[in-house]
């Protein structure tokens, strides 16, 4: 009954909280605007400032949402995977092959715009997506791979690709800004084109991991336990880390890499729903796409008209709350 009242309470807060997010990230910014242009913006298109409103202010909220909830479930995701609440979406290097991706496109001088993604988004997200690869391919090259051989090939992996593109900005002083901005995660060059490819891949995960999240119940088990209990084990670990780096991967190629979201978020939601993953995948996804909604809608904020790169003000709330998790009593 506890845990039922807590989860009434927990989607209402989500449904409130995000609907206010959302009006306050269409009213809010450099050009002043009221609640009424904001409400003829959406349902007749009809104000003066319906390109502001409806042309940048909505698809940059949608998108900061989106990315939100993709990297809360990946985390969510890897946390069941590894049996470990500090895991995050970034754990197998997903974020350092990004980060080497983008940064050698700033090298190339590449210019190119494939569906809403930019050369330097486009060589991220398939450098994440090879790195990630490589790492699996790598542990499974053991006759029994572990999910701990798994975590270390994926951390070694990824210093590797950070030490990479740390040579990389230091042999072109001239594109260190630009490349640290991408890095520390932004929305200003948001698009409906990428709305609508994160959207994609968000509802494929979502309704995959909600499929197979008994499966993951049985996971955290320990896989003899849940190959006992009629688990495709293998199968169901390799769906898992595909969508967890689907989610990780596509998240960082439009919008940079932004910390916290994905380790925090589905840590303190578990403490709330529990841990069966049934109800903790759907939630979390939910909760952190309002945390990332606010932390953009601040740094758009803070130091206006400047912006500040919004994984500045995700390791702002998350570091200190992390500390916070890490050392309340009885924490799972």
């Amino acid at each position: 009954m506890k845990t039922t009242s807590r989860l009434r309470f927990l989607q209402l807060a989500l449904l409130l909280f995000t609907l206010l997010g959302f009006l306050l990230s269409l009213k809010l910014g450099p050009v002043k605007t009221s609640l009424d242009e904001v409400f003829r913006a959406i349902i007749s298109g009809k104000s003066e400032l319906t390109d502001i409103i409806l042309g940048l202010r909505l698809p940059r909220a949608l998108l900061a949402y989106l990315v939100g909830t993709c990297l809360s479930l990946s985390g969510a995701i890897l946390q069941g995977y590894f049996r470990n609440p500090l895991a995050d979406p970034f754990i197998l290097g997903a974020s350092s092959g990004a980060s080497l991706g983008a940064v050698l496109s700033l090298q190339l001088g590449l210019v190119l715009n494939l569906a809403g993604l930019s050369a330097q988004s486009l060589l991220a997200l398939l450098a994440s997506l090879l790195l990630v690869s490589g790492v699996y391919l790598i542990s499974e090259r053991r006759r029994f791979q572990t999910t701990e051989s798994l975590l270390l090939t994926g951390i070694a992996a990824g210093a590797l690709a950070s030490a990479l593109t740390s040579f990389l900005l230091f042999h072109r002083a001239d594109a260190y800004e630009q490349a640290v901005f991408w890095l520390l995660g932004s929305f200003s060059l948001a698009e409906w084109q990428q709305v609508w490819l994160i959207l994609g891949t968000l509802v494929l995960a979502v309704l995959v991991s909600q499929y197979l999240a008994r499966d993951m119940n049985l996971l955290s088990l320990g896989d003899e336990t849940a190959r006992s209990l009629g688990c495709p084990v293998r199968s169901v670990r390799r769906v898992f880390l595909l969508l967890a780096t689907l989610l990780a991967s596509f998240s960082v190629s439009v919008a940079g890499i932004i910390g916290f979201v994905g380790l925090i978020v589905p840590h303190g939601v578990r403490l709330i729903v529990g841990p069966d993953h049934r109800r903790l995948f759907l939630h979390s996804a939910l909760a952190g796409g309002l945390f990332l909604l606010v932390s953009d809608l601040l740094a758009r904020l803070v130091l206006a008209p400047s912006e500040l790169p919004v994984g500045v003000v995700t390791a702002a709330f998350g570091a200190p709350f992390f500390i916070y998790l890490l050392n309340r009593p009885h924490s799972s």
